[in-house]
C-alpha cells in the first residue's frame, strides 16, 4: 500500500490560518498566509517604516537651530531613533517581499516613483521651534495611540518590532511635551508661537488617523487589517481616543483648539468636531503637500550618494 503525502487545499489552509489568528497565535514570516493578508501587511509596514524615516526630516531641520545644547542633543537623539525605527520596520517588510523577489531597494524605488506613500503629517512645514515640539508631543502622541493598538498584531515580527518602537515613542512624546510646556510657560510671544503651531497643525493631526469609513469609497483598507487582527480599532475610534487623551492636556496649557465646534456629546459618548478637508488629504499623500517634493528630493539624494555603501556591503567575499 503506497503512502501518499497529504496536501491541504487552499480552503483548508485558510481555515487553519483563521483558527490560529482567532486563538491568538502569531503568524511568522515563513508560515502560510493568504495573499490578502500578506499584501495588507506589506502596505502597512512599508508605509510605517518609510514614514519613520521621512518623519525624521521635519525635526532634522531644527537640529542646527535648537535654542540650547540640551535641546539640540535631545532632538538629535530623537532623529536617530526615528531612522532606526524605519530600518527595523523595512527589514520586517522585506521578509514579506521575498516571495515576490523584492527587497528594501525596491521599496525605495516605490517611494521615489510615488507608489509607496508616507504619512500626511510629514509633508508639512516646521516653521518654528514650537512646530518641532508639537511634532514630538501631539504627532508622536497620535503615533503611540495607533501603534499600541497593534501591539497584539497577529503578525509576530511586526508585533515584536512595535514593542521596542512604542517604548521609545513614549520618550519622544515626553521630549516634545517638555518643549511645549517650556514655551507655554514662557513669554507672551512664546505662548503665541505654540498657539500658532497648533493652529497650523490641527488639520494634519485630524488627518493622522485617516478618513472614517464613511469618507472612503469602496471597501475600506482598515477593515482588512481588523479582519486579520493586525489592529483592533477603526480610524475613527483611534481619533476619538486621541481627543479624549489630548484635548484636556491642550486646554490645560491655556491653548485654544482651533475648532469652535468641538465638544463632547454626552448622549452619544463621542467628540463632535469639524471634519478636515479630505480632498486636501488625498493631495498631500500624492506628494503634493507643502514640503513633499523637497523631502523626497533630500531622501533621493541621500540614497544615491550612499549607493557605494550598499554595494560594498552586498559584495560577497571570494
Amino acid at each position: 500500500m503506497t503512502n501518499l503525502a497529504y496536501e491541504a487545499t487552499e480552503q483548508e489552509l485558510m481555515d487553519q490560518f483563521i483558527q490560529r489568528i482567532e486563538a491568538g497565535d502569531k503568524i511568522e514570516a515563513d508560515d502560510w498566509m493568504p495573499e490578502e493578508y500578506r499584501t495588507a501587511l506589506i502596505k502597512l509596514i512599508s508605509m510605517h517604516g518609510i514614514s519613520e524615516i521621512m518623519g525624521a526630516f521635519p525635526e532634522k531641520e531644527w537640529v542646527p537651530k535648537a535654542p540650547s545644547l540640551h535641546r539640540k542633543l535631545g532632538i538629535m537623539a530623537k532623529v536617530q531613533d526615528e531612522m532606526g525605527h524605519g530600518q527595523l520596520l523595512l527589514r520586517v517588510a522585506e521578509d514579506l517581499l521575498k516571495p515576490y523577489g523584492k527587497n528594501r531597494g525596491d521599496l525605495m524605488t516605490d517611494l521615489f516613483n510615488g507608489d509607496l506613500k508616507f504619512h500626511n503629517v510629514f509633508h508639512m512645514e516646521t516653521k518654528t521651534w514650537a512646530d518641532a515640539g508639537l511634532i514630538g508631543w501631539l504627532v508622536d502622541g497620535a503615533a503611540i495611540i495607533t501603534q499600541t493598538n497593534m501591539l497584539a498584531a497577529s503578525y509576530g515580527p511586526y508585533a515584536r518590532a512595535l514593542q521596542r518602537i512604542c517604548a521609545e515613542e513614549v520618550f519622544h512624546a515626553q521630549h516634545g511635551e517638555a518643549i511645549i510646556m517650556a514655551l507655554a510657560e514662557g513669554t507672551d510671544e512664546q505662548k503665541q508661537m505654540v498657539q500658532d503651531a497648533l493652529n497650523r497643525w490641527w488639520p494634519a493631526l485630524l488627518m493622522f488617523f485617516g478618513p472614517p469609513s464613511s469618507a472612503t469609497t469602496g471597501s475600506s483598507k482598515q477593515d482588512v487589517t481588523i479582519k486579520y487582527k493586525i489592529r483592533l480599532s477603526t480610524n475613527e475610534e483611534l481619533r476619538q481616543h486621541y481627543f479624549t487623551k489630548y484635548i484636556p492636556r491642550i486646554l490645560s496649557l491655556g491653548l485654544t483648539i482651533p475648532d469652535p465646534t468641538i465638544h463632547f456629546d454626552e448622549s452619544q459618548k463621542l467628540w463632535i468636531y469639524r471634519q478636515p478637508n479630505w480632498d486636501d488629504f488625498k493631495q498631500i499623500i500624492k506628494n503634493k503637500g507643502p514640503r513633499s517634493q523637497e523631502r523626497l528630493n533630500l531622501r533621493r539624494t541621500s540614497y544615491q550618494n550612499n549607493a557605494w555603501v550598499r554595494e560594498a556591503l552586498s559584495t560577497k567575499a571570494e
